[in-house]
């Protein structure tokens, strides 16, 4: 396995999440350490939260707010967000971001209120 890997966003299947719709590039079993992910933010996504990720969101397109721990903060493009596990969030507006998880994304570290 070569020293890198390379993703293709407009190859990559989106699938539904708490925020809309997301493309995943990455994910794999033999890759513990980040992942990369495109989401498309259809309206206000649900509060959720991580017990182990760290996010760090981009705001690419749109612009609405962040939900976070029960603060409203304002973003619009080029905004980014650092979110430590436990961080209650959610984005209110319809926008697309760049998220990129530390360590890799586990659907098993979503969770709802």
């Amino acid at each position: 396995m070569p020293n890198y890997m390379i993703a293709k966003f407009d190859e990559i299947d989106a699938v539904k999440c708490p925020c809309g719709f997301s493309r995943r590039a990455f994910v794999s079993p033999e890759n513990p350490t980040a992942t990369m992910h495109i989401v498309n933010i259809e309206a206000d996504s649900q509060v959720h939260y991580h017990k182990k990720l760290t996010e760090v969101y981009l705001i690419l397109e749109g612009a609405g707010q962040m939900e976070l721990d029960g603060e409203i903060v304002p973003v619009k493009p080029f905004t980014a967000i650092f979110i430590k596990p436990g961080c209650r969030h959610r984005a209110i507006g319809k926008m697309r971001i760049v998220n990129v998880s530390i360590p890799a994304f586990d659907p098993d570290d979503e969770w709802l209120d």
